[in-house]
């Protein structure tokens, strides 16, 4: 039974990173908090699970929905169901790399996904005349190759299939807003990270690997491109600019970024380092290794397939619009991520064998 006094947000792509710490945050808020999943033989909610309540429960204020954002028309029932205030499109095909094995799907998914709830939000707001707020989960992967620092001025220029993708997304959400009359709005944040990352992405791949490889439970990990520069924030300092976002009078596009670029390498570095790790590298190209100084074990090697066929040397943002006019700004630097990061795989990795 829905507690119909509460506000109430739509969100997909609830049980990735993102989705369960916005869920987390929006419960804490009071909201009631719907979310998107996809129907599969296993379940795939660890990130919310803490979030749960009985579902025999007549007040609760999380509800999980089936559904794809590859159909239009579920899309359209659910938000007539639930009659949301906010949604926030967080749900995408999200893995960079995979983007070049996938892109029909990352281009059905990422881009077209977004368009079809803007598609149901339209046909809501004309039919009910209630208004609803959108957000549309941007990337800095647009940028591309743009020079940096970049921010809401700097054009746009994809080095993959994702980053086309979510192009698509970004202009289609601005011209609903300017069509339609929808409060959309475009959040453009760079990368983001947390113990909840997945383990296919570089950041949650090297502090696990490490972590297990300082427990004696993996021998070494293989990395892409080792001087790939990105801006890497704390991704529950994102969520709450989000709802900044939504919470404007008008709706704007904002980037959010810390202003700090750092590589993959020098990333490893301060994992190690945090670990205890007596580490260096040594070699050059695709024959540079990662070695445990202490053992003279090589516990990092470079695999070209992680490699991306357009690389993108460096993403650094300039968030000074957030800063001014949302009042956000990050509050964990990036030391301290992979220090959240390195001691919740510590805590997870020692008590299984």
């Amino acid at each position: 039974m829905s507690i119909t006094n509460k506000k109430k947000a739509f969100i997909t792509g609830i049980t990735g990173q993102d989705g369960s710490y916005l869920a987390e945050f929006l419960l804490e808020k009071g909201y009631e908090v719907h979310g998107l999943i996809r129907r599969s033989s296993t379940f795939n909610t660890e990130r919310i699970d803490h979030l749960f309540q009985d579902p025999h429960n007549p007040v609760k204020s999380l509800f999980l929905h089936y559904g794809d954002l590859s159909d239009a028309g579920n899309i359209r029932k659910l938000i007539f169901e639930i009659e949301p205030d906010e949604i926030y499109n967080l749900g995408a095909q999200s893995h960079v790399r995979v983007s070049f094995d996938m892109p029909e799907f990352t281009g059905e998914i990422t881009g077209l996904g977004a368009l079809r709830i803007l598609e149901g939000v339209k046909d809501f707001q004309k039919t009910t005349n209630k208004s609803v707020k959108f957000y549309q989960a941007s990337s800095s992967e647009m940028f591309g190759s743009a020079n940096p620092p970049q921010n809401e001025n700097t054009v746009f220029c994809p080095r993959s299939p994702y980053g086309s993708a979510k192009i698509f997304a970004y202009y289609t959400t601005i011209n609903y807003r300017e069509a339609y009359n929808i409060f959309a709005v475009n959040g453009i944040l760079f990368n983001h990270e947390s113990p909840r990352r997945g383990e296919t992405f570089v950041t949650k791949k090297i502090c696990h690997g490490l972590v297990k490889i300082k427990l004696g439970k993996l021998e070494k990990i293989y990395l892409g491109n080792l001087d790939a520069k990105r801006d890497w924030g704390y991704a529950p300092d994102f969520v709450e600019g989000m709802y900044l976002m939504m919470q404007q009078e008008k709706p704007d596009d904002y980037v959010l970024a810390t202003g700090e670029a750092h590589s993959v390498r020098e990333f490893v570095e301060e994992a190690a380092n945090i670990l205890g790790i007596n580490f260096t590298w040594e070699g050059n190209g695709l024959k540079e290794v990662g070695i445990n100084k202490e053992t003279g074990q090589v516990i990092i090697e470079i695999d070209p397939v992680y490699y991306r066929p357009t690389e993108i040397d460096i993403l650094l943002g300039d968030s000074s619009k957030a800063r001014e006019k949302l009042g956000w700004k990050p509050r964990i630097s990036f030391r301290d991520m992979i220090s959240i990061m390195i001691e919740y795989d510590l805590k997870k990795y020692e008590t299984t064998k």
